[in-house]
Parts: structure tokens; C-alpha cells; sequence
């Protein structure tokens, strides 16, 4: 299924969900935060949430700056 993570296209198999998007990308969990379909997912949501074909996920993580 084909999801897009940070505006690029990627496929990844059905039934995936937060947590595995985040281990296939090799993402740290530290310090990371993630939207699905613009809304924020919450840390202890992250195994149990599904992605749908179509979904859109932002990651983000802190910047330094001054």
C-alpha cells in the first residue's frame, strides 16, 4: 500500500501501523513526533494505530536554533 511520509511516496505493507512505518524507515523513537492525516498519534498509540492506503505521515523531530 502507498503512504506518504514527510510529502514522499512510499510503499509499505498492508495492515502496517505507526510503530512499523517507524521501524521499516529505521527512525529513532527519541525525541520524534508523528501526524497521521493531521493529527498528532500519541507515543503509546503507536502500535496500535493502523495506516489506510493514502495516509499522510509527517515526522518531525526538534531543532536546535538561536
Amino acid at each position: 500500500m502507498t503512504v506518504i511520509v514527510n510529502g514522499l511516496e512510499q510503499d509499505h505493507s498492508p495492515g502496517s501501523t505507526v510503530a512499523d512505518l517507524l521501524t521499516q524507515l529505521g527512525e529513532s523513537r527519541a525525541g520524534i513526533a508523528v501526524a497521521l492525516d493531521g493529527t498528532v498519534v500519541h507515543r503509546e498509540s503507536w502500535e496500535r494505530t493502523p495506516l489506510a492506503p493514502g495516509s499522510v505521515v509527517e515526522i518531525v523531530s526538534p531543532m536546535q536554533g538561536g
